[in-house]
């Protein structure tokens, strides 16, 4: 498609539709935007959106398929992008090559922020100029359109994948795949054909998890570039085309040496050890076993593209994760208050309870379904529990699977009545049920916009009322 005689459609005007409409500025024919809730959209309705006279449909990920714009545009064959497609289209050449800056492009259910920013601190590590963009930090419609930027660390949501249909990353990578968004996709088999477009057309390398068979069913079914790698990453000892960790060391069997070289059966590449991510260790000292696997992914990941041993060391060494991801943020009467608010579904509070001591956490869950289940996360880390302190306004399917799984475990409703204090009556709450030694643990396993703006929002408000607990507890009140 010839986008600079098109007449474009932004469907959505968030921070991805207003940076797509800045993007197509000067680049296309004629740009139009609709949106009900923004006031300066040139349509707030569908119906009033002249169809025939629209090319192009960009859309925003939180809009589902079945929105009445997007199902018109199908039903009349007019393409949808989505932000990532169009970018695709918009790449311009950087300064250092006179090519466009590939992509490392990484997707999962879970550890995807945490792996993007890791892989451009190894990046970085080694003397390139890379930003990690995406679902994170700035969008990628105007990253690839910075020619400084050499190299670009890419997260993508499901939703952004949908509505891709071109593009090809140098590298790409699935973390894993759980049951999430369902209430968007509809299904889990269509949420993992989502999963999988990152491995369309991938140049170098398709990154999986050997642990999740289905991330590798991933790769099997991809049509990548001839000679295209798939790799694995693995908490225990790699095998062929592997990366994964012996005696503490983080070991490359992937890259380590040219794909002619006879001898790269029988070698290996030491990338680090467990000791260089001893900073991101858990309140018990240990580094969780899901960040030790995110980190063997984002060296995979730069690996692919030519980095060397030293960097992945040097990158895992200086990465310092963002905010709401296992955060203590207080500490009162032998009782650790941890920010989890990032784990927005089961998976991802699965992996977090499982850093703690059997039967020390008092766990903070609830809010936003999204069409989830709770069973498999109860009943797999029910000996984890203390208590649990339940918010949010959709609480049913926590509170039935805690009844079905962990029976004999003290469970607290917080009326969602009023939102405004939700987080300080839940904390109330878990202070009272917590002893010392225990951790009161926010982990939610659901989104956070019935209450919250935002999961950042969510975490906090915690972190307020924690440091709160705390310093009442300082002053004897």
């Amino acid at each position: 498609m010839d986008i600079g005689s098109s007449r474009v459609l932004v469907t959505g005007l968030g921070v991805t539709g207003r940076a797509v409409v800045a993007a197509l500025r000067g680049r296309t024919k004629a740009v139009v935007t609709l949106d009900a809730s923004a006031a300066d959209a040139d349509h707030r309705e569908a119906s009033t959106v002249p169809f025939d006279e629209v090319d192009l449909v960009v859309t925003s990920p939180g809009w589902r398929p079945t929105e009445p714009a997007l199902a018109e545009a199908a039903a009349r064959g007019i393409p949808v992008w989505s932000e990532v497609e169009l970018a695709w289209h918009l790449r311009v050449p950087t300064a250092a090559t006179g090519e466009p800056a590939p992509w490392l492009a990484l997707t999962g259910t879970n550890g995807k922020t945490t792996t993007v920013e890791m892989l451009a601190s190894i990046l970085t590590a080694d003397g390139r100029r890379a930003a990690a963009v995406g679902n994170v930090g700035r969008p990628l419609v105007e990253a690839v359109l910075d020619p400084d930027l050499e190299v670009l660390a890419v997260e993508l949501s499901s939703f952004q994948l949908h509505f891709t249909h071109s593009m090809s990353a140098l590298v790409g990578a699935v973390l894993n795949v759980a049951p999430d968004h369902l209430d968007w996709h509809g299904t889990f088999d269509e949420y993992a054909a989502a999963k999988g477009r990152v491995f369309a057309r991938a140049q170098v390398a398709c990154v999986y998890n050997t642990v999740d068979p289905l991330t590798e069913g991933l790769v099997r079914d991809a049509d990548v570039v001839e000679g295209a790698l798939a790799v694995g990453f693995t908490l225990g000892a790699p095998g062929r085309s592997q990366l994964g960790v012996v005696e503490g060391v983080l070991v490359d069997r992937a890259f380590h040496a040219a794909p002619d070289d006879p001898s790269r059966y029988g070698t290996a590449a030491e990338l680090g050890t467990l000791d260089d991510l001893v900073h991101l260790a858990g309140p018990d000292g240990r580094v969780p076993s899901h960040v030790v696997a995110d980190a063997l992914a984002a060296a995979a990941l730069a690996r692919g593209y030519g980095v060397g041993a030293s960097a992945v060391r040097d990158g895992l060494r200086a990465f310092a994760p963002g905010g709401h991801r296992i955060e203590t943020v207080a500490t009162v009467g032998g009782v650790t208050f941890v920010d989890d608010s990032k784990a927005t579904n089961a998976h991802a509070a699965g992996a977090s309870l499982g850093a703690f001591a059997e039967g020390s956490v008092v766990w903070i869950a609830g809010g936003l379904v999204k069409g989830a289940t709770f069973d498999e996360l109860v009943a797999a880390r029910a000996d984890r529990l203390r208590a649990a302190v339940l918010i949010g306004v959709d609480r049913a399917g926590l509170r039935a699977a805690l009844d079905r799984h962990a029976p004999d475990i003290p469970v607290v409703e917080i009326d969602p009545g009023d939102t405004g204090t939700v987080m300080r009556r839940a904390v109330d709450q878990a202070t009272v049920l917590a002893r010392p030694g225990d951790t009161v643990l926010l982990a939610p396993a659901c989104a956070s916009m019935d209450q919250f703006r935002s999961y950042a929002e969510r975490g906090d408000s915690f972190a307020q009322e924690a440091r709160r607990v705390a310093e009442t507890s300082s002053h004897g009140g």
